[in-house]
């Protein structure tokens, strides 16, 4: 990970090959499992394809942290909703 605009970006390789940058939101245990909520790095903001991205984190048979896509549009949608919470819920008790 690189430290830039005091975030914490990472960048994934797809099933394709293609390398994303990601910058890290924010991370959280959920129902026994860990996800990780990103924006993309390398995408402008107006891109209709621009918006959070939530991958599961898992352990590789090394032990070595990597991240997975959640498959299950229910359990994205659920994970997603705990997400909005954690991230914007500071927000709205400072107004």
């Amino acid at each position: 990970m690189s430290e830039a605009f005091g975030g914490d970006f990472i960048t994934i390789v797809d099933d394709d090959g293609q390398e994303f940058e990601l910058e890290i939101l924010d991370s959280m245990d959920y129902n026994g499992e860990s996800y990780t909520a990103f924006l993309p790095a390398d995408m402008k903001e107006d891109d209709p394809d621009y918006g959070i991205i939530i991958l599961r984190c898992v352990q590789d048979e090394n032990g070595d942290d990597i991240f997975e896509s959640i498959d299950d549009e229910d359990q994205l949608q659920d994970v997603y909703e705990h997400f909005m919470v954690l991230l914007f819920d500071d927000e709205d008790e400072e107004e």
